[in-house]
């Protein structure tokens, strides 16, 4: 510009203007590196274990703490929160129980808006349990007085899209969705006549048809086989879809979590009564992340637990929290618990999920 030209003159303001507005901003903040981590699996097929970004440490900030709200937070009030589910704008939707209405709060605790459950016969709906879905929000539950199970679609504002009865099976009902195919995927307990508990999860089209059930028996086992009494679930809680379509459901009595592929095929369980690293104790909500990792509230055990995709221990994630009950992942990384026993809900950062400590 000094040795002067006419095309540099025109652009002298121009460009003294621009440099002069990024004059005043502040430099960008270093990039968080992120550490690849392989965790072998034995296997004798081609799949040889899978890898997880986790990231790195940075000295000289503070670890991201967990976000605590509800009744013993200081944020936003809940009551007997159940099941809960994340949109992909990070919206956190909790079926309250105790005051018959599903809350919707921001990823930082923040209350945006509630709407009440739908009333059945003249009873008012009692959600357990929530799920995202293409077009909104889907709940299942009971009506006070445990007459009627149904299932309900719910604009995420909270009109009601549409609703259907379910078969009369309890009180704990879980519900999932697969996106993918537009499945709803609901768990129900069956009482046997001989006083046993038998479980299964119908697979159903958004208008309500079944498509198929899910209970664990191969095909052409009877009930005395020994393959049948492996794979028969007994006190469903909670069910999950992976970006697979696979589906794992948490058993209460089996203290295990069943896993089986989109077609309803038994593929393995994991878990097992017990403390100890792997173990379960009356587990309940079961989500994955966008690994495949397997989450699991295991409420016997007052902790949350990670598990690769195959079923594999890899650490317990928290193991503060009272009965964790729900649990759902957020599209930004943060895993949502819900503590019906404590009314609260936690937001755990994503850096305390995949770091070396629990």
């Amino acid at each position: 510009m000094e040795r002067g030209g006419v095309g540099f003159h025109s652009q002298e303001a121009i460009l003294t203007e621009v440099i002069g507005t990024y004059r005043q901003k502040e430099p960008p903040s270093t990039t968080q590196s992120q550490s690849a981590v392989f965790k072998p699996i034995n296997t004798s097929v081609q799949v040889l274990g899978h890898v997880m970004f986790q990231p790195a440490p940075i000295s000289g900030r503070h670890q991201e703490q967990t976000i605590l709200f509800g009744r013993l937070g200081s944020t936003a009030t809940v009551s007997t929160p159940l099941g809960v589910t994340v949109s992909d704008e990070g919206e956190i939707y909790v079926a309250d129980l105790g005051i018959k209405k599903i809350e919707v709060f921001t990823l930082q605790g923040t209350f945006v808006r509630q709407f009440p459950m739908i009333e059945l016969c003249g009873q008012g709906m009692e959600s357990v349990d929530v799920a995202m879905g293409r077009l909104g929000v889907w709940a299942v539950g009971v009506t006070c007085l445990k007459i009627e199970n149904f299932a309900v679609h719910y604009s995420k504002d909270g009109r009601v899209l549409r609703k259907f009865h379910l078969q009369q099976a309890g009180c704990q009902r879980g519900v999932a969705v697969d996106t993918r195919m537009n499945h709803i995927l609901i768990t129900q307990t069956i009482v046997e006549d001989w006083g046993g508990a038998r479980g299964e999860v119908i697979v159903l089209r958004p208008d309500g048809t079944l498509m198929r059930t899910v209970d664990g028996r191969a095909p052409g086992s009877g009930w005395l086989s020994s393959l049948f009494w492996q794979q028969r679930m007994k006190r469903l809680m909670y069910i999950s879809v992976d970006g697979e379509g696979r589906i794992l459901v948490s058993d209460w009595d089996n203290h295990c979590v069943f896993v089986y592929n989109e077609f309803g095929k038994f593929l393995f369980k994991f878990g097992g009564e017990g403390s100890s690293e792997g173990k379960l104790k009356h587990p309940y909500g079961t989500c994955t992340d966008s690994s495949g990792n397997i989450i699991v509230a295991d409420s016997g055990n007052n902790r949350v637990e990670l598990f690769d995709m195959t079923g594999r221990f890899l650490k317990h994630i928290t193991t503060n929290i009272e009965n964790p009950g729900g649990v759902a992942m957020a599209p930004q990384g943060q895993l949502v618990v819900t503590c019906c026993k404590n009314h609260t809900v936690h937001i755990v950062p994503s850096s305390m999920i995949y770091s070396s400590q629990c």
